[in-house]
């Protein structure tokens, strides 16, 4: 595979000189499959090569000595500029990952390990015996490195069976002054339930201590969701250029999201054969509430999806509909990722709203919707909502219906 970017016998020689000779060639063949441009590539390659001399030259000869620490000896006695030292990590990375190796990797302490298996176990709870899937699951262990983060610091050399009622208290009143809301409040205050529940599920702890939790009251009907004019969501979709590939993606993308409604994780799992064409119809699977439902795929989200996967979707045995165009073309894997996609098209246009991401169309969409004087039950089946007190809240946009429906004022005039 080497071959495919150098040509002169001479420096594929030199390419294969070092411990990684018999593995610079499946790197190559990893960078051209994960859809690198052959400068990119050849470039990572000409770094990796000249590490592999470098450690030949230190004394390492096999493969199975090469490590974290022999990169970083390398970065700190090349003369790389920053931009480019940049680069040579990263093709480093490529080495190191492929070997198993992983970059930056510490040794833990007792402690620390014991911590982490204890996260690891609790993972598996949530999945298996909650039911929660991998980005609500992120969340509650996020909280629980933090929480027992702070008992360690605060209660050193103390075991988690010696968790007390009045250490809950501290690390409740602790948490809450962190938080910047009364909703990240209670989303802090249910995280440590679910923590203290497991650790009473499993015996590490005799007393059931999430009941020892404050409860801060959130109410969900006093606020209003922030929303675009359909105006301003057309003049969106509308400003996109499509005369290339990550235009005609964002394009396809934003009109799909308009018209269904459909969220952020719903977006970024959707696969090829979930759209069914000759229908009109699009299948999302693995929903916020495990359950499957259809959208309808309207005719111009439809011909801007159909323009994106024929025109400038990468070429890739992938079957997830929306790739990164950067190498190496991958599905988009976070939901930062979309809501960066939508804050950069909607600050073209001068609309800075203060959360911008696919809710944010979600929201309009269901705005328009109620506006249009639709079913309440309608709106709610479109986007997937199981109870619906939960779409209710969009009533409360529409205010010239709900002023016609306003009773009378007491004595006036009929």
């Amino acid at each position: 595979m080497l071959n495919h970017y150098f040509k002169y016998p001479g420096v594929l020689r030199r390419m294969r000189l070092g411990p990684l000779c018999a593995e610079i060639d499946r790197v190559a063949e990893h960078l051209e499959r994960t859809g690198y441009t052959y400068f990119s590539a050849k470039r990572y390659l000409s770094l990796i090569a000249s590490f592999s001399r470098y450690a030949l030259q230190s004394g390492c000869i096999q493969v199975t000595a090469v490590d974290h620490a022999l990169v970083e000896r390398f970065l700190r006695g090349a003369s790389l500029s920053r931009s480019f030292a940049t680069t040579a990590r990263s093709a480093l990375g490529h080495v190191l990952r492929h070997l198993g190796r992983h970059p930056g990797a510490v040794r833990l302490s007792a402690s620390e390990q014991r911590d982490a298996v204890l996260l690891s176990r609790f993972d598996a709870y949530l999945r298996d015996i909650r039911g929660l899937e991998a980005k609500s699951r992120e969340g509650v262990l996020c909280a629980a490195r933090r929480t027992i983060g702070w008992y360690r610091h605060a209660r050193a050399h103390q075991p988690l069976a010696r968790l007390s009622a009045q250490d809950v208290l501290a690390y409740a009143q602790y948490a809450t002054h962190r938080a910047i809301s009364h909703r990240r409040r209670s989303a802090e205050m249910s995280h440590l339930r679910n923590l203290l529940r497991y650790l009473h599920w499993s015996s590490i702890c005799r007393e059931n201590l999430s009941r020892n939790v404050p409860r801060v009251p959130i109410w969900t009907m006093a606020g209003i969701p922030e929303y675009l004019s359909w105006d301003d969501v057309r003049r969106v979709i509308d400003s996109v250029d499509v005369s290339d590939p990550v235009g005609r993606r964002d394009r396809a993308l934003l009109t799909l999201v308009a018209t269904t409604g459909m969220r952020n994780a719903e977006l970024r799992r959707l696969e090829l054969n979930d759209i069914q064409w000759r229908e009109g119809e699009v299948h999302l699977r693995r929903t916020k509430n495990r359950r499957d439902r259809v959208v309808p795929l309207v005719e111009e989200a439809g011909s801007a999806l159909s323009d994106y996967l024929l025109h400038s979707r990468p070429q890739t045995p992938e079957r997830r509909i929306f790739l990164c165009h950067r190498p190496p073309v991958r599905p988009l894997g976070t939901s930062g990722t979309v809501s960066c996609i939508v804050r950069r098209r909607l600050a073209r246009l001068g609309i800075r709203p203060v959360r911008a991401g696919t809710h944010l169309l979600r929201h309009s969409l269901a705005t328009k919707m109620v506006q249009q004087e639709r079913p309440v039950k309608e709106v709610a089946d479109l986007l997937g909502h199981q109870h619906i007190d939960t779409t209710a809240i969009y009533v409360k946009v529409a205010l010239p219906q709900l002023a016609m429906v306003a009773l009378p004022f007491p004595g006036g005039a009929a």
